[in-house]
């Protein structure tokens, strides 16, 4: 049997020598029209990520969060993503993956609005955690939908690299819609930014999406739902902990906590006739080093756009609109090395093209130690092209691996964890490189004895702090508090850097291995 586009079954008979098989029908104007619409909440999630970066300089002064709050205000959405993709995948198989699209982009929308007028950082994490449970829905089911969308191999490779250029091109429209709205109104109207895209999605949605689903989709599981939810948050606040304060109780507590209910959720798993998450995807060689791939990608990424957006800002001096301009060479090189990874990798093999892609990631990043020490623009630049054609590269590829290796029928819950491998990616990106940055600006700032100790507490806590309180002094004193906190952050880049070049090089190399002996060769080949 076989899965359609509105969910009914169909018998299918294995072929004879004397019957040939049928090639896969092919998308016309309708489906690729169906691909646009699904790039828009692509966007928005894009969007609303990189946006929120180079809005965090005038959110710590309108709403003057801690330092962990700060991060709790970055991070919060994509725990939540990370923690609720793969139910939303589930759920997407079995009431239908349109529909769910569509509730989710009407509740996303809502919420974007509370988020707009949050009157201090608690309203604000609290609405950021919202957008992550709605954005959950709308992820998973773009994947899918895709997926039983173009059913010829050829026009799927080619559908995926246009859908995730949509990631790169959502950090395009973010820093610079973004930044000329931080420019003439207040921080909230980045979240505005939301609503008319949602209302397209919502309108072409219906008329243009087919409705998919499995009927023979699994039954939620509860307990699976809570265990897999519950159980990122202590561990995510774990290594931010850790990682931003050093090794402690609280930290290791929530460390041991986060694993302990992460092991019964997969050990619940192994155990159920229908799981939430299929474990056994996982025994896949493709499907594991792809997913590793996805998740150290946007790790990098994540963590890079959380720190360039701050450097460009409060260390170069760039308003948020030029900052946004100036990333603007990166997200190209994202979308172009996603297009022509489409072409290369009918000529070179794809076990080598996914950890080629992480290593011009690392070169970025070893770029980013060396700049570290005189930034500049042109350097900045030349570190997110680098890092953003890597990730663009790889991120085409593993996806395309990730949805060619199962079913149509578990298209759902693939593209579950797949976006969870995402999203769980940028959330440990920014918490680890985010707290480990903090971690070594605060213990290299030296301020000067004359400042008062309330004012050198705000400064301690971010960049942003210290640069309100260098304005707020007078002359040489505030220049010398200025000097000292830009001295200690970017030698905080350089350490953030050097340590995630080595992580990626280990992860690249770990998965061209994987996908070698697997056999993952040209797409001819495939």
């Amino acid at each position: 049997m076989r899965e359609t586009t509105t969910g009914t079954t169909v018998p299918t008979h294995t072929p004879t020598s004397a019957a040939p098989v049928a090639a896969p029908a092919r998308a016309g104007a309708r489906e690729w029209l169906s691909l646009a619409v699904l790039m828009l909440p692509v966007l928005l999630v894009s969007v609303d990520t990189t946006v929120l970066s180079f809005a965090l300089p005038q959110i710590s002064v309108a709403l003057a969060p801690s330092a962990d709050q700060l991060l709790w205000i970055v991070d919060v959405y994509p725990l939540m993503l990370a923690g609720l993709l793969v139910t939303m995948g589930t759920l997407g198989d079995r009431v239908g993956r349109r529909r769910l699209l569509l509730i989710g982009a009407a509740g996303f929308g809502l919420v974007s609005l509370l988020a707009a007028f949050a009157t201090d950082a608690g309203q604000l994490v609290a609405a950021r955690a919202l957008l992550g449970v709605f954005g959950a829905t709308l992820m998973p089911s773009t994947l899918s939908l895709l997926r039983n969308v173009f059913l010829d191999d050829a026009q799927r490779r080619l559908a995926i690299a246009v859908w995730a250029s949509g990631f790169a091109g959502g950090s395009v429209l973010g820093p610079v819609v973004g930044g000329w709205l931080l420019e003439h109104y207040w921080w909230g109207s980045i979240f505005l930014l939301n609503v008319p895209v949602l209302l397209v999605l919502l309108v072409a949605g219906r008329l243009l999406l087919p409705e998919s689903r499995n009927p023979s989709a699994a039954r939620l599981d509860v307990p699976s739902v809570v265990l897999a939810t519950v159980g990122m948050l202590p561990l995510v606040y774990g290594i931010k902990t850790t990682a931003g304060h050093g090794v402690g109780a609280l930290g290791l507590g929530a460390l041991a906590l986060g694993a302990a209910l992460v092991t019964v959720f997969v050990r619940r798993q192994t155990r159920l006739a229908e799981p939430l998450l299929d474990v056994g995807l996982f025994r896949r060689p493709v499907f594991s080093a792809s997913v590793a791939a996805n998740f150290m990608a946007s790790f990098a990424l994540a963590g890079l756009v959380l720190v360039v957006s701050q450097v460009l800002q409060l260390v170069v001096g760039l308003s948020p609109r030029e900052a946004g301009t100036a990333l603007l060479p990166g997200a190209v090189a994202s979308i172009v090395s996603g297009i022509l990874a489409v072409r290369l990798a009918r000529a070179v093999p794809r076990w080598a093209l996914v950890p080629a892609g992480m290593l011009l990631a690392v070169a970025g990043y070893a770029v980013a130690v060396v700049v570290a020490r005189d930034v500049g623009t042109a350097g900045i630049v030349a570190v997110f092209c680098l890092v953003g054609a890597g990730v663009g590269l790889a991120e085409t590829l593993t996806n395309d691996a990730i949805l060619a290796s199962v079913p149509p029928e578990r298209a759902g819950a693939a593209s579950g964890i797949s976006e969870t491998s995402y999203e769980l990616g940028a959330s440990l990106g920014v918490a680890v490189l985010g707290s480990v940055l903090s971690a070594v600006y605060r213990a290299d700032l030296v301020l000067p004895a004359a400042v008062e100790p309330g004012a050198a507490h705000a400064a301690r806590q971010t960049l942003g702090g210290a640069m309100v309180v260098a304005d707020g002094l007078p002359g040489a004193l505030g220049t010398q508090v200025r000097a000292a906190a830009e001295a200690a952050f970017t030698h905080g880049v350089a350490v953030t850097s050097a340590a995630t070049a080595v992580a990626l090089a280990v992860v690249g190399v770990a998965v061209g291995v994987v996908l070698r002996r697997a056999g993952l060769g040209r797409t001819h080949d495939a």
